[in-house]
């Protein structure tokens, strides 16, 4: 089968390679998909989830303990399927497209010993994408899984404990950077933040948007729908960030959130 050429988003700038926050995509009308979604329980798949229904789409919510309490909407299915186990197949059976925003826990001994959800658990996902036929898949990357990311050296030391998370998810962009069979997109967003939908966001290709440190959990959730719904950054990996103001950007202000590791 032939593929479609990788697309960019269209506001995106040979100069840059961003996006200003103005021009972030908007919401459009796209066609119904049935998503395949892993981590639709965390902060930013219930926002996916959210979202997603809300444009009209039908959403698999997919865990090893299938979340049957996170929506009551008619067009959502919760199943079970582990990302570590493989065996994804029926899961993916007549959808349309894979998003995973699946995350590790922070905990001490997680800390030390991550599960390979991100790196083990992409080879599950392409694995089974490539035995039913799906070729679209948007998943949680981290800018930080970039070590010249453009981040103050504060946050780096503050952040020491999540390097092999971070490592992790840089050996999950491996995968995907081989897998020219797979329509991959891995977002990279900053430091998450639960606040509301802005959709005024910054998106650029090469490092995080000039000035941003953090990210919305609901524009993130934002963003990759519309990667998903109109091909946005095919094999790429785009940072995605906005300002939020030393309030929330301030060494006191992430230290806190980032204890107790």
């Amino acid at each position: 089968m032939s593929k479609a050429p990788a697309r960019k988003n269209p506001t995106s700038t040979a100069t840059t390679s961003e996006t200003s926050a103005s021009k972030a995509p908007r919401n459009k009308t796209p066609h119904t998909k049935t998503i395949v979604l892993f981590g639709a329980s965390g902060g930013t798949g219930r926002a996916i989830v959210e979202q997603a229904l809300a444009r009209g789409h039908k959403v698999r919510g997919v865990e090893r303990d299938p979340p049957h309490e996170l929506s009551r909407h008619e067009r959502f299915e919760a199943l079970g399927g582990d990302l570590l186990e493989g065996g994804l197949e029926d899961v993916m059976e007549g959808a349309d497209l894979v998003i995973s925003a699946v995350g590790i826990g922070r905990d001490p001994q997680t800390l030390l010993r991550p599960p390979p959800l991100y790196s083990g658990g992409a080879v599950n996902i392409i694995r089974a994408m490539r035995k039913v036929g799906l070729e679209r898949l948007v998943t949680i990357s981290a800018a930080f899984a970039d070590p010249e990311v453009n981040a103050p050296a504060w946050f780096k030391a503050a952040t020491f404990p999540l390097d092999r998370i971070f490592r992790q998810m840089g050996d999950m962009e491996r995968v995907l950077g081989v897998c020219e069979d797979i329509e991959w997109t891995a977002v990279r967003p900053g430091w998450l933040l639960d606040r509301g939908l802005t959709r005024e966001y910054s998106v650029a290709l090469d490092n995080l948007p000039s000035g941003t440190l953090r990210t919305r959990r609901e524009d993130l959730a934002h963003f990759m729908l519309e990667c998903a719904e109109n091909g946005l950054h095919i094999r790429e990996t785009p940072f995605i960030a906005r300002s939020e103001g030393l309030t929330l950007e301030s060494p006191p202000a992430l230290i806190e959130e980032l204890l107790p590791f």
